[in-house]
């Protein structure tokens, strides 16, 4: 794809979208547990302040929502998404959170990568991106960001990115998973669609590429001496036993399923905004 279509393709998306993008304050009511991924779509959301392209390739991009009430330096969320490292799944389900955390007060830097059906996505180079997008944060000047003062947020594929990403930059103030696949390895061994595709991420099973499984995975790799994980008991996509790694603090939220995490009227959404203000 190139430039060009890329910002083609950013035009359809708004144009799609119209209908969910506001410019006012929203107010994301209190939801029930247990949220589908439809859900979450047809929620509204603020759209992006700034769009960076933090490589050349399409897919090597960032959002940056400013914070509405900028009243000193502001704090930085890298905030990495989910679904199952595939390309069939973009940021796009996550702009209502995004707009929820800028709206308590965070910068999100959200980043969109190479993912597996992109030339060079699955593993190493789905995290190659976003330890590059990470870097590109330092080059953002114009606004009272502190580029030294950031947390890694992920959700899912993403929160085993952000994991990831938490031993390879510990100047991060905190790392959060939200429901984040923590072992990759016995994460590949399940049968729902999103462990299914784990192999294809990896470029084969466990027995086939060890090494790489061990280059990939934070319970081998270790974590961020401030890391979260944050998870559900409803959750069926990713199974609560992927919660507990290493030394990282798990809050459980009982009858909380996969995408309360990202939509913002959830308890788990709630917790997820005292978990920031507790860790970073």
């Amino acid at each position: 794809m190139t430039k060009k279509a890329f910002f083609g393709s950013q035009l359809i998306l708004a144009m799609l979208w119209n209908h969910s993008v506001v410019d006012a304050q929203i107010d994301y009511s209190t939801t029930p547990s247990n949220v589908s991924y439809a859900d979450v779509l047809n929620l509204p959301f603020r759209s992006e302040d700034e769009l960076h392209l933090y490589g050349d390739d399409p897919f090597q991009f960032a959002r940056l929502w400013l914070p509405e009430n900028e009243n000193s330096v502001s704090k930085i969320i890298v905030f990495i998404h989910g679904g199952c490292w595939l390309n069939e799944f973009d940021m796009t389900h996550t702009f209502p959170l995004a707009t929820a955390l800028s709206q308590a007060g965070y910068a999100v830097w959200s980043l969109e990568y190479r993912r597996t059906g992109d030339i060079g996505g699955g593993w190493p180079g789905s995290f190659e991106d976003i330890k590059q997008g990470v870097n590109f944060l330092a080059t953002i000047d114009n606004h009272d960001l502190n580029s030294a003062e950031f947390a890694i947020i992920g959700h899912s594929a993403g929160g085993h990115l952000a994991l990831l990403a938490g031993k390879e930059f510990s100047q991060a103030q905190s790392i959060i998973g939200l429901a984040a696949i923590s072992d990759i390895e016995q994460y590949s061994l399940g049968s729902n669609d999103c462990q299914t595709a784990t192999p294809l991420f990896m470029g084969g099973t466990y027995a086939e590429q060890p090494a790489l499984y061990d280059s990939a995975n934070p319970k081998v790799r270790g974590v961020h001496t401030n890391t979260t994980m944050l998870h559900g008991t409803a959750d069926n996509i990713v199974d609560i036993e992927q919660s507990s790694v290493g030394d990282a603090n798990t809050r459980i939220v009982e009858g909380a399923g996969h995408f309360d995490w990202v939509h913002p009227g959830t308890p788990a959404a709630i917790l997820l905004l005292n978990t920031l203000e507790e860790t970073f």
